[in-house]
């Protein structure tokens, strides 16, 4: 993969099939544009004009082939029909039919589902509960654009995630505002009180799991907060959303990067909802 940090190629178009952007948590949180087979520094054109153009092509995350339009961030239609990563128990994994034997790739899903999982809260739009792989922690968290996580509980399975996940959205939201994600300015919550009050409130519903599954199988943790600092100029005061799909050029000063959001003095992009498109960056 080519990476350009240099500063004399900062002005060098560079093109390819956009993925989500890759991020390392610093402070601030590290991102690279990815483009194909380049990889470009985003941090190092804060406050500078960049251009993104749409080359008028979209192919398959999965497969790679040519498709006119995507689905599930990134997949043409046959993909999206017959792949789990694109089943709606992701969406809903308190509803994985692993064990009915009707998973549409069972060793995709010994090695995504059948894995250690946490449960976590965190400060994205305020507070939320969120469930992830353990091994994309933090990746997850700076996805989401939260400010702040807390990981409360790990779990044998994908689908104990989910249904601890049900049981905390009773009492917090499991969704984030991402227009008031994107507007900064968050106050910092005491997730530690506030994981202590959802424990209590939920430990029926662990006994239960550990019963049933194992004691091994849900295991509370005793984690610090960790806190996030995202790359940003100046926080927008009026969300406008850039859409490939309506105008495929998109040019502005970059102001700043949160989540998977690139914000420009023109307005927000999210680069992962447009992955799979054919982009110029320049």
């Amino acid at each position: 993969m080519t990476v350009i940090n240099d500063p004399s190629l900062h002005n060098a178009t560079l093109s390819g099939t956009l993925s989500k952007m890759q991020a390392v948590l610093d402070t601030p949180i590290r991102y690279q544009l990815r483009l194909g087979e380049h990889s470009v520094n985003l941090n190092e054109h804060l406050g500078k004009e960049i251009s993104l153009t749409y080359q008028g092509q979209i192919f398959c995350s999965a497969c790679g082939r040519k498709t006119n339009k995507s689905y599930a961030q990134g997949h043409c239609f046959p993909c999206m029909k017959t792949l789990a990563r694109c089943d709606m128990c992701i969406l809903k994994p308190e509803t994985c039919h692993y064990f009915a034997g009707t998973c549409r790739e069972p060793q995709w899903g010994e090695q995504h589902c059948m894995v250690g999982h946490i449960v976590y809260l965190a400060n994205t739009s305020g507070l939320k509960v969120g469930i992830t792989r353990q091994t994309q922690v933090p990746t997850r968290w700076i996805d989401q654009g939260a400010t702040q996580a807390l990981p409360l509980v790990h779990v044998a399975t994908r689908q104990l995630s989910g249904l601890l996940e049900v049981e905390l959205a009773k009492l917090v939201a499991d969704k984030t505002n991402w227009r008031t994600m994107l507007k900064g300015g968050e106050a910092d919550i005491d997730l530690t009180a506030e994981a202590a009050r959802l424990i209590t409130a939920i430990q029926p519903k662990i006994d239960e799991l550990q019963l049933n599954h194992g004691a091994q199988a849900v295991t509370l943790l005793n984690e610090t907060v960790v806190s996030l600092t995202y790359p940003v100029i100046e926080y927008p005061t009026k969300i406008v959303s850039h859409n490939f799909d309506k105008n495929p050029q998109v040019t502005g000063v970059l102001l700043g990067i949160k989540g998977q959001y690139l914000m420009l003095d023109t307005g927000v992009i999210n680069l992962r909802k447009f992955s799979g498109y054919e982009v110029a960056f320049n």
